[in-house]
Protein backbone atom coordinates (compact mmCIF):
# COMPACT_ATOMS: atom_id res chain seq x y z
CA UNK A 1 0.00 0.00 0.00
CA UNK A 2 3.01 2.53 0.80
CA UNK A 3 3.87 2.49 -3.01
CA UNK A 4 0.57 4.40 -3.85
CA UNK A 5 1.70 7.49 -1.49
CA UNK A 6 5.38 7.50 -2.73
CA UNK A 7 6.79 9.89 -5.35
CA UNK A 8 9.04 9.47 -8.16
CA UNK A 9 10.64 12.20 -10.53
CA UNK A 10 8.35 12.76 -12.95
CA UNK A 11 5.41 11.50 -11.55
CA UNK A 12 2.17 13.25 -12.85
CA UNK A 13 -0.72 13.08 -10.24
CA UNK A 14 -0.73 14.62 -6.86
CA UNK A 15 2.92 14.52 -4.70
CA UNK A 16 2.71 11.31 -2.37
CA UNK A 17 1.50 13.07 0.91
CA UNK A 18 -1.31 14.47 -0.62
CA UNK A 19 -3.03 11.18 -2.43
CA UNK A 20 -3.69 10.21 1.21
CA UNK A 21 -6.05 12.62 2.17
CA UNK A 22 -7.80 12.53 -1.24
CA UNK A 23 -7.93 9.33 -1.61
CA UNK A 24 -9.36 8.83 1.78
CA UNK A 25 -12.28 11.87 0.67
CA UNK A 26 -13.27 9.34 -2.20
CA UNK A 27 -12.94 6.09 -0.05
CA UNK A 28 -15.73 7.64 2.12
CA UNK A 29 -18.24 9.22 -0.67
CA UNK A 30 -18.07 5.72 -2.60
CA UNK A 31 -18.80 3.89 0.74
CA UNK A 32 -21.54 5.59 1.58
CA UNK A 33 -22.97 5.01 -2.06
CA UNK A 34 -22.51 1.75 -2.27
CA UNK A 35 -23.08 0.42 1.55
CA UNK A 36 -26.68 2.39 1.26
CA UNK A 37 -27.91 0.15 -1.30
CA UNK A 38 -27.61 -3.23 0.57
CA UNK A 39 -27.97 -1.89 4.24
CA UNK A 40 -31.38 0.00 3.23
CA UNK A 41 -32.55 -3.54 1.57
CA UNK A 42 -32.74 -4.63 5.27
CA UNK A 43 -34.70 -2.53 7.01
CA UNK A 44 -37.65 -2.30 3.96
CA UNK A 45 -40.08 -4.61 5.90
CA UNK A 46 -39.50 -2.55 9.15
CA UNK A 47 -40.17 0.66 7.14
CA UNK A 48 -43.09 -0.92 5.84
CA UNK A 49 -44.52 -1.18 8.92
CA UNK A 50 -43.53 1.67 10.86
CA UNK A 51 -44.60 4.12 7.97
CA UNK A 52 -47.89 1.97 7.33
CA UNK A 53 -47.01 1.45 3.91
CA UNK A 54 -47.34 -2.03 1.58
CA UNK A 55 -44.46 -3.46 0.49
CA UNK A 56 -44.83 -2.66 -3.29
CA UNK A 57 -44.46 0.67 -2.20
CA UNK A 58 -42.30 0.91 -0.15
CA UNK A 59 -39.72 -0.62 -2.32
CA UNK A 60 -39.22 2.12 -3.79
CA UNK A 61 -36.89 3.35 -1.26
CA UNK A 62 -34.42 1.67 -2.80
CA UNK A 63 -35.38 2.12 -6.67
CA UNK A 64 -36.14 5.39 -6.68
CA UNK A 65 -32.62 5.95 -5.10
CA UNK A 66 -31.31 3.68 -7.93
CA UNK A 67 -33.01 5.06 -11.02
CA UNK A 68 -32.23 8.48 -10.22
CA UNK A 69 -28.86 7.91 -9.85
CA UNK A 70 -28.44 5.60 -12.83
CA UNK A 71 -30.45 8.59 -15.06
CA UNK A 72 -27.74 11.25 -14.07
CA UNK A 73 -24.35 9.11 -13.96
CA UNK A 74 -24.26 10.56 -17.85
CA UNK A 75 -25.25 13.81 -16.80
CA UNK A 76 -23.05 14.67 -13.90
CA UNK A 77 -19.74 13.08 -15.90
CA UNK A 78 -20.41 15.82 -18.46
CA UNK A 79 -21.37 18.68 -16.07
CA UNK A 80 -18.32 17.95 -13.58
CA UNK A 81 -16.37 19.25 -16.89
CA UNK A 82 -17.61 22.64 -16.93
CA UNK A 83 -17.94 23.19 -13.12
CA UNK A 84 -14.66 21.36 -12.09
CA UNK A 85 -14.75 17.75 -11.07
CA UNK A 86 -13.77 18.54 -7.33
CA UNK A 87 -16.61 21.04 -6.99
CA UNK A 88 -19.01 18.14 -8.61
CA UNK A 89 -17.68 15.70 -6.55
CA UNK A 90 -17.92 18.04 -2.96
CA UNK A 91 -21.21 19.50 -3.87
CA UNK A 92 -22.28 15.33 -4.78
CA UNK A 93 -21.10 14.31 -1.16
CA UNK A 94 -22.72 17.49 0.76
CA UNK A 95 -26.14 16.97 -1.13
CA UNK A 96 -26.22 13.33 -0.16
CA UNK A 97 -25.51 13.97 3.38
CA UNK A 98 -28.06 16.38 3.86
CA UNK A 99 -30.38 14.11 1.89
CA UNK A 100 -29.68 11.01 4.33
CA UNK A 101 -30.59 13.54 7.42
CA UNK A 102 -33.62 14.75 5.66
CA UNK A 103 -34.51 10.69 5.04
CA UNK A 104 -33.44 10.16 9.07
CA UNK A 105 -36.01 13.16 9.59
CA UNK A 106 -38.76 11.49 7.76
CA UNK A 107 -42.14 10.55 9.12
CA UNK A 108 -44.35 8.99 6.17
CA UNK A 109 -43.49 7.54 3.07
CA UNK A 110 -44.05 10.26 0.44
CA UNK A 111 -40.98 12.71 2.79
CA UNK A 112 -38.90 9.63 2.55
CA UNK A 113 -39.23 8.89 -1.34
CA UNK A 114 -38.33 12.69 -1.54
CA UNK A 115 -34.97 12.83 0.40
CA UNK A 116 -34.30 9.08 -1.29
CA UNK A 117 -34.58 10.78 -4.70
CA UNK A 118 -32.33 14.02 -3.29
CA UNK A 119 -29.54 11.05 -2.26
CA UNK A 120 -29.71 9.20 -5.62
CA UNK A 121 -28.52 12.12 -7.34
CA UNK A 122 -26.12 13.13 -4.52
CA UNK A 123 -24.49 9.59 -5.08
CA UNK A 124 -24.43 10.27 -9.14
CA UNK A 125 -22.68 13.23 -8.73
CA UNK A 126 -20.09 11.20 -7.11
CA UNK A 127 -20.36 7.70 -8.68
CA UNK A 128 -19.86 9.59 -11.85
CA UNK A 129 -16.90 10.90 -11.40
CA UNK A 130 -15.00 8.86 -9.01
CA UNK A 131 -12.62 6.87 -11.39
CA UNK A 132 -11.26 9.40 -13.47
CA UNK A 133 -10.71 11.28 -9.87
CA UNK A 134 -8.43 7.86 -9.19
CA UNK A 135 -6.96 8.71 -12.46
CA UNK A 136 -6.60 12.34 -11.55
CA UNK A 137 -4.69 11.88 -8.00
CA UNK A 138 -2.12 8.73 -9.24
CA UNK A 139 0.18 8.87 -11.65
CA UNK A 140 -0.24 6.83 -14.36
CA UNK A 141 2.42 4.16 -13.43
CA UNK A 142 0.32 3.32 -10.36
CA UNK A 143 -3.68 3.74 -12.51
CA UNK A 144 -4.18 -0.22 -12.16
CA UNK A 145 -3.02 -0.11 -8.13
CA UNK A 146 -5.69 2.98 -7.92
CA UNK A 147 -8.26 1.03 -9.60
CA UNK A 148 -7.46 -1.96 -7.68
CA UNK A 149 -7.99 0.05 -4.63
CA UNK A 150 -11.54 1.21 -6.11
CA UNK A 151 -12.93 -2.16 -6.91
CA UNK A 152 -11.72 -3.40 -3.16
CA UNK A 153 -13.77 -0.30 -1.59
CA UNK A 154 -16.64 -1.18 -3.99
CA UNK A 155 -16.84 -4.57 -2.90
CA UNK A 156 -16.34 -4.07 0.33
CA UNK A 157 -19.39 -1.72 0.76
CA UNK A 158 -21.68 -4.82 -1.13
CA UNK A 159 -20.00 -6.84 1.43
CA UNK A 160 -20.47 -5.17 4.48
CA UNK A 161 -24.08 -3.51 3.51
CA UNK A 162 -26.42 -6.04 4.78
CA UNK A 163 -24.05 -6.55 7.72
CA UNK A 164 -24.58 -3.24 9.19
CA UNK A 165 -27.75 -3.22 8.34
CA UNK A 166 -28.40 -5.64 10.56
CA UNK A 167 -26.21 -4.85 13.63
CA UNK A 168 -27.81 -1.31 13.43
CA UNK A 169 -31.26 -2.56 13.68
CA UNK A 170 -30.48 -4.77 16.43
CA UNK A 171 -29.81 -1.85 18.66
CA UNK A 172 -32.17 1.08 16.86
CA UNK A 173 -35.00 1.70 14.46
CA UNK A 174 -34.46 2.43 10.76
CA UNK A 175 -33.90 6.14 10.65
CA UNK A 176 -30.76 5.66 12.32
CA UNK A 177 -29.16 3.73 9.00
CA UNK A 178 -29.63 7.03 7.16
CA UNK A 179 -28.67 9.46 10.22
CA UNK A 180 -24.96 7.07 10.07
CA UNK A 181 -24.22 8.91 6.77
CA UNK A 182 -24.38 12.38 8.42
CA UNK A 183 -20.88 12.25 10.68
CA UNK A 184 -19.56 10.44 7.66
CA UNK A 185 -20.48 12.92 4.84
CA UNK A 186 -19.24 15.74 6.62
CA UNK A 187 -15.90 14.70 6.93
CA UNK A 188 -15.64 13.77 3.57
CA UNK A 189 -17.18 16.74 2.04
CA UNK A 190 -14.67 18.87 3.78
CA UNK A 191 -11.73 16.67 3.05
CA UNK A 192 -12.71 16.35 -0.60
CA UNK A 193 -13.11 20.27 -0.41
CA UNK A 194 -9.78 20.81 1.27
CA UNK A 195 -7.16 17.46 -0.59
CA UNK A 196 -9.27 17.43 -4.20
CA UNK A 197 -7.05 18.09 -7.23
CA UNK A 198 -7.79 21.73 -8.32
CA UNK A 199 -9.12 22.35 -12.24
CA UNK A 200 -10.45 24.97 -13.86
CA UNK A 201 -13.96 24.50 -15.27
CA UNK A 202 -14.29 24.65 -19.19
CA UNK A 203 -16.37 28.03 -20.58
CA UNK A 204 -18.11 25.62 -22.81
CA UNK A 205 -22.05 25.22 -23.35
CA UNK A 206 -23.71 22.40 -21.47
CA UNK A 207 -25.64 20.46 -23.37
CA UNK A 208 -28.98 20.87 -21.54
CA UNK A 209 -31.11 18.58 -24.37
CA UNK A 210 -28.47 15.84 -24.56
CA UNK A 211 -29.02 16.01 -20.77
CA UNK A 212 -33.08 15.70 -21.15
CA UNK A 213 -32.82 13.10 -23.31
CA UNK A 214 -30.01 11.31 -21.40
CA UNK A 215 -32.48 11.36 -18.44
CA UNK A 216 -35.65 9.85 -20.21
CA UNK A 217 -33.44 7.16 -21.70
CA UNK A 218 -32.38 5.95 -18.68
CA UNK A 219 -34.75 6.61 -16.15
CA UNK A 220 -37.09 4.54 -18.64
CA UNK A 221 -34.62 1.65 -19.09
CA UNK A 222 -33.81 0.66 -15.66
CA UNK A 223 -37.78 1.64 -14.65
CA UNK A 224 -38.61 -0.46 -17.39
CA UNK A 225 -36.22 -3.40 -16.11
CA UNK A 226 -37.06 -3.25 -12.52
CA UNK A 227 -40.87 -4.06 -13.96
CA UNK A 228 -39.76 -7.37 -15.88
CA UNK A 229 -38.10 -8.23 -12.27
CA UNK A 230 -41.27 -7.22 -10.42
CA UNK A 231 -44.03 -8.62 -12.70
CA UNK A 232 -45.21 -5.60 -13.74
CA UNK A 233 -47.85 -6.01 -16.51
CA UNK A 234 -46.34 -6.36 -19.67
CA UNK A 235 -48.25 -3.11 -21.46
CA UNK A 236 -46.53 -0.67 -19.00
CA UNK A 237 -42.68 -2.64 -19.04
CA UNK A 238 -43.49 -1.70 -22.92
CA UNK A 239 -44.44 1.72 -22.51
CA UNK A 240 -41.27 2.58 -20.15
CA UNK A 241 -39.07 0.56 -22.44
CA UNK A 242 -40.93 2.41 -25.63
CA UNK A 243 -39.94 5.79 -23.78
CA UNK A 244 -36.50 5.09 -23.37
CA UNK A 245 -36.31 3.83 -26.58
CA UNK A 246 -37.06 7.06 -28.01
CA UNK A 247 -35.08 8.85 -25.75
CA UNK A 248 -31.93 6.90 -27.17
CA UNK A 249 -33.07 7.75 -30.45
CA UNK A 250 -33.67 11.24 -29.84
CA UNK A 251 -29.91 11.52 -27.14
CA UNK A 252 -27.56 10.08 -30.33
CA UNK A 253 -28.86 12.18 -33.17
CA UNK A 254 -28.20 15.19 -30.38
CA UNK A 255 -24.69 14.12 -29.86
CA UNK A 256 -24.39 13.60 -33.29
CA UNK A 257 -25.15 17.21 -34.13
CA UNK A 258 -24.18 19.58 -30.80
CA UNK A 259 -21.26 21.58 -31.01
CA UNK A 260 -20.41 20.13 -27.51
CA UNK A 261 -21.93 16.98 -27.10
CA UNK A 262 -22.62 15.56 -23.96
CA UNK A 263 -21.30 12.40 -24.56
CA UNK A 264 -18.87 12.66 -27.55
CA UNK A 265 -19.38 9.80 -29.73
CA UNK A 266 -15.84 9.76 -30.70
CA UNK A 267 -14.49 7.80 -27.70
CA UNK A 268 -16.32 4.62 -28.85
CA UNK A 269 -14.04 5.29 -31.86
CA UNK A 270 -11.12 4.22 -29.83
CA UNK A 271 -11.39 0.55 -30.03
CA UNK A 272 -9.80 -0.49 -26.66
CA UNK A 273 -12.54 1.48 -24.77
CA UNK A 274 -15.15 0.32 -26.38
CA UNK A 275 -14.00 -3.73 -26.25
CA UNK A 276 -13.82 -2.49 -22.32
CA UNK A 277 -16.68 -0.83 -22.44
CA UNK A 278 -19.00 -4.40 -23.96
CA UNK A 279 -16.81 -6.80 -21.62
CA UNK A 280 -17.54 -4.77 -18.52
CA UNK A 281 -21.51 -4.39 -19.89
CA UNK A 282 -21.30 -7.98 -20.10
CA UNK A 283 -19.75 -9.19 -16.99
CA UNK A 284 -21.95 -7.57 -15.17
CA UNK A 285 -24.96 -9.22 -16.24
CA UNK A 286 -23.58 -12.27 -15.29
CA UNK A 287 -22.80 -11.24 -11.95
CA UNK A 288 -26.23 -9.43 -11.97
CA UNK A 289 -28.26 -12.60 -12.94
CA UNK A 290 -25.76 -14.93 -10.58
CA UNK A 291 -26.44 -12.81 -7.18
CA UNK A 292 -30.60 -12.95 -7.82
CA UNK A 293 -30.94 -16.17 -9.34
CA UNK A 294 -28.46 -17.99 -6.18
CA UNK A 295 -30.97 -16.48 -3.65
CA UNK A 296 -33.63 -18.63 -5.23
CA UNK A 297 -31.21 -21.50 -5.64
CA UNK A 298 -30.02 -21.74 -2.29
CA UNK A 299 -33.34 -20.94 -0.57
CA UNK A 300 -35.89 -22.73 -3.01
CA UNK A 301 -33.92 -25.35 -3.96
CA UNK A 302 -31.29 -26.12 -0.93
CA UNK A 303 -33.29 -25.16 2.09
CA UNK A 304 -31.32 -22.30 3.77
CA UNK A 305 -32.61 -19.90 5.60
CA UNK A 306 -31.86 -16.10 4.80
CA UNK A 307 -29.27 -15.34 6.84
CA UNK A 308 -27.86 -18.90 5.83
CA UNK A 309 -28.30 -17.43 2.52
CA UNK A 310 -26.23 -14.26 3.40
CA UNK A 311 -23.10 -16.06 4.66
CA UNK A 312 -23.15 -17.78 1.33
CA UNK A 313 -22.85 -14.79 -1.06
CA UNK A 314 -19.92 -13.62 1.49
CA UNK A 315 -16.84 -15.48 -0.50
CA UNK A 316 -17.80 -13.18 -3.70
CA UNK A 317 -16.85 -10.09 -2.49
CA UNK A 318 -13.83 -11.06 -0.06
CA UNK A 319 -12.41 -12.48 -3.00
CA UNK A 320 -12.92 -9.46 -4.95
CA UNK A 321 -11.56 -7.65 -2.24
CA UNK A 322 -8.60 -9.88 -1.94
CA UNK A 323 -7.79 -10.60 -5.49
CA UNK A 324 -8.89 -6.64 -7.01
CA UNK A 325 -5.40 -4.99 -5.35
CA UNK A 326 -3.35 -7.62 -6.76
CA UNK A 327 -4.79 -7.63 -10.12
CA UNK A 328 -4.75 -4.07 -10.20
CA UNK A 329 -0.91 -3.82 -9.38
CA UNK A 330 0.04 -6.24 -11.96
CA UNK A 331 -1.81 -4.00 -14.96
CA UNK A 332 0.61 -1.95 -14.50
CA UNK A 333 2.93 -4.09 -15.68
CA UNK A 334 1.62 -6.80 -17.70
CA UNK A 335 -0.68 -6.51 -20.64
CA UNK A 336 -4.21 -5.88 -18.82
CA UNK A 337 -6.47 -7.48 -21.40
CA UNK A 338 -4.51 -10.98 -21.02
CA UNK A 339 -5.29 -10.54 -16.93
CA UNK A 340 -9.09 -9.39 -17.76
CA UNK A 341 -9.49 -12.09 -20.28
CA UNK A 342 -8.00 -14.96 -17.36
CA UNK A 343 -10.50 -13.31 -14.66
CA UNK A 344 -13.56 -13.97 -16.93
CA UNK A 345 -12.61 -17.52 -17.65
CA UNK A 346 -12.47 -18.36 -14.17
CA UNK A 347 -15.71 -16.22 -13.68
CA UNK A 348 -17.19 -18.39 -16.10
CA UNK A 349 -16.28 -21.61 -14.66
CA UNK A 350 -17.55 -20.63 -11.27
CA UNK A 351 -20.89 -19.90 -12.72
CA UNK A 352 -20.76 -23.40 -14.64
CA UNK A 353 -19.71 -24.79 -11.28
CA UNK A 354 -22.67 -23.47 -9.57
CA UNK A 355 -25.17 -23.83 -12.26
CA UNK A 356 -24.53 -27.36 -11.54
CA UNK A 357 -25.17 -27.55 -7.57
CA UNK A 358 -27.95 -30.00 -6.63
CA UNK A 359 -30.46 -29.80 -3.70
CA UNK A 360 -28.02 -31.80 -2.07
CA UNK A 361 -25.15 -30.23 -2.05
CA UNK A 362 -23.30 -28.85 0.56
CA UNK A 363 -22.51 -25.56 2.14
CA UNK A 364 -18.75 -26.21 1.27
CA UNK A 365 -19.55 -27.30 -2.07
CA UNK A 366 -21.22 -23.83 -2.87
CA UNK A 367 -18.39 -21.63 -0.93
CA UNK A 368 -15.88 -23.18 -2.77
CA UNK A 369 -18.10 -22.63 -6.55
CA UNK A 370 -18.90 -19.12 -5.03
CA UNK A 371 -15.67 -17.62 -4.05
CA UNK A 372 -13.82 -19.13 -7.51
CA UNK A 373 -16.51 -16.58 -9.37
CA UNK A 374 -15.12 -14.03 -6.75
CA UNK A 375 -12.06 -14.45 -7.68
CA UNK A 376 -12.20 -14.21 -11.01
CA UNK A 377 -14.57 -10.79 -10.99
CA UNK A 378 -11.19 -9.19 -8.87
CA UNK A 379 -9.01 -10.04 -11.41
CA UNK A 380 -11.30 -9.21 -14.62
CA UNK A 381 -12.37 -5.75 -13.18
CA UNK A 382 -9.70 -3.32 -12.02
CA UNK A 383 -7.41 -4.19 -15.12
CA UNK A 384 -10.90 -3.42 -17.47
CA UNK A 385 -11.40 -0.43 -15.78
CA UNK A 386 -7.20 0.49 -16.35
CA UNK A 387 -7.81 -0.03 -20.00
CA UNK A 388 -11.10 1.64 -20.32
CA UNK A 389 -9.62 4.95 -18.61
CA UNK A 390 -6.15 4.85 -20.24
CA UNK A 391 -7.59 4.42 -22.98
CA UNK A 392 -9.06 8.05 -23.96
CA UNK A 393 -7.38 11.54 -23.43
CA UNK A 394 -6.71 12.55 -19.89
CA UNK A 395 -9.19 15.35 -21.03
CA UNK A 396 -11.57 12.92 -21.21
CA UNK A 397 -11.49 11.21 -18.81
CA UNK A 398 -14.46 12.26 -16.61
CA UNK A 399 -16.57 11.47 -19.33
CA UNK A 400 -15.35 7.66 -19.79
CA UNK A 401 -15.48 7.72 -16.10
CA UNK A 402 -19.38 8.35 -16.04
CA UNK A 403 -19.45 5.64 -19.36
CA UNK A 404 -17.88 3.68 -16.90
CA UNK A 405 -20.02 4.20 -14.05
CA UNK A 406 -23.38 3.52 -16.43
CA UNK A 407 -22.53 1.06 -17.56
CA UNK A 408 -21.77 -1.09 -14.82
CA UNK A 409 -25.46 -0.29 -13.70
CA UNK A 410 -27.02 -0.99 -16.67
CA UNK A 411 -24.99 -4.50 -16.85
CA UNK A 412 -25.91 -5.54 -13.53
CA UNK A 413 -29.95 -4.40 -13.58
CA UNK A 414 -30.41 -6.17 -16.67
CA UNK A 415 -28.70 -9.35 -15.03
CA UNK A 416 -31.73 -9.17 -12.29
CA UNK A 417 -34.36 -8.00 -14.97
CA UNK A 418 -33.25 -11.21 -16.55
CA UNK A 419 -33.82 -13.95 -13.76
CA UNK A 420 -37.42 -12.07 -13.11
CA UNK A 421 -38.47 -12.48 -17.24
CA UNK A 422 -37.10 -16.29 -17.07
CA UNK A 423 -38.88 -16.95 -13.73
CA UNK A 424 -41.83 -15.75 -15.34
CA UNK A 425 -41.24 -17.77 -18.34
CA UNK A 426 -41.17 -21.17 -16.30
CA UNK A 427 -37.53 -21.80 -16.61
CA UNK A 428 -35.79 -23.65 -13.71
CA UNK A 429 -33.72 -21.18 -11.92
CA UNK A 430 -30.16 -23.13 -13.16
CA UNK A 431 -31.32 -22.05 -16.26
CA UNK A 432 -30.27 -18.17 -15.16
CA UNK A 433 -27.10 -18.93 -14.13
CA UNK A 434 -26.32 -20.88 -17.33
CA UNK A 435 -27.61 -17.54 -19.26
CA UNK A 436 -24.95 -15.44 -17.17
CA UNK A 437 -22.27 -17.98 -17.80
CA UNK A 438 -23.25 -17.11 -21.43
CA UNK A 439 -22.77 -13.42 -21.27
CA UNK A 440 -19.64 -14.26 -19.05
CA UNK A 441 -18.22 -16.24 -22.69
CA UNK A 442 -19.18 -13.28 -24.74
CA UNK A 443 -17.54 -11.07 -22.45
CA UNK A 444 -14.34 -13.00 -23.07
CA UNK A 445 -14.68 -12.93 -26.81
CA UNK A 446 -14.55 -8.89 -26.23
CA UNK A 447 -11.45 -9.05 -23.92
CA UNK A 448 -9.41 -11.58 -25.78
CA UNK A 449 -10.15 -8.91 -28.98
CA UNK A 450 -8.40 -6.33 -27.42
CA UNK A 451 -5.13 -8.48 -26.09
CA UNK A 452 -3.33 -6.85 -29.20
CA UNK A 453 -4.26 -3.69 -28.88
CA UNK A 454 -3.48 -3.50 -25.08
CA UNK A 455 -0.04 -4.65 -25.29
CA UNK A 456 1.05 -2.57 -28.08
CA UNK A 457 -0.33 -0.02 -25.96
CA UNK A 458 1.66 -0.54 -22.91
CA UNK A 459 4.99 -1.05 -24.62
CA UNK A 460 4.67 2.57 -26.62
CA UNK A 461 3.85 3.85 -22.97
CA UNK A 462 6.93 2.44 -21.84
CA UNK A 463 9.02 3.71 -24.65
CA UNK A 464 7.35 7.73 -24.21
Amino acid sequence: MSRLFATRPGDDGLPGPARRLAVLALILGTLMAVVDTTMVNIALPTIAADLAASPSRVVWVTNLFQVVCAAFLLVFAALSERVGRYRLYTAGVALFTLAALGSALSRNLETLLLFRGLQGLGAAATLSIGPSLYRSIFPSRLLGSALGLSALVVAGGYAAGPTIGGLVLSVANWPWLFALHVPLGLCAAGLAWRALPREAGRREAFDGRGALFAVVMMAGLFIGLDGVGHGVPGWQVLAWLGGSALGAGLFLRRQRRARHPLLPLSLFAEPRFSLAVCASGLAFVGQGLAFVALSFVYQQEMGFTPLQTAWMFTPWPLAIMVVGPLAGRFADRVNPSLLSSAGLVLLLLGLAALAGLDAEASFVDSLWRTALCGMGFGLFQPPNNREMMASVPRERSARASGVMSTTRTVGQSLGVALVGAFLAAGAPVQATLWAGAGACALSLLASLSRIGLAGRAQREARRA
